[in-house]
């Protein structure tokens, strides 16, 4: 049980990868010019390897408790979104994170 749980925090890794490399592209001057960013190109290879890595894990991870887990992507995503883009990050952000992160450690007691 244990690999899948691992794969799904792979997952979710790839997943928050992908996001960061899809803002790093985004400053293109066109839709076209963007798409075609390896930023872009290599971010959306990392989203379709995180949603297989998903299928895999629900393979043994009910989906009442993977796809809430997958909500942790967002608070890291916040943070990485501050320190590396300098994107807002003040009280409600934390409040949200907080909330977050304690719905996912409900969920995932057994």
């Amino acid at each position: 049980m244990t690999i899948y749980y691992a794969v799904l925090g792979m997952g979710i890794l790839a997943g928050i990868g992908g996001q960061m490399l899809l803002k790093a592209g985004a400053d293109a001057p066109t839709l076209v010019a963007q798409i075609l960013r390896p930023s872009t190109l290599v971010g959306l290879a990392l989203y379709g390897s995180a949603a297989f890595m998903y299928i895999f894990a629900l393979r043994k991870i009910p989906v009442s408790v993977a796809f809430p887990s997958v909500s942790l992507s967002y608070a890291i995503v916040a943070v990485l979104g501050h320190f590396l883009f300098n994107e807002p990050f003040g009280v409600r952000q934390i409040g949200g994170i907080v909330l977050i992160m304690g719905g996912v450690m409900l969920i995932n007691q057994h």
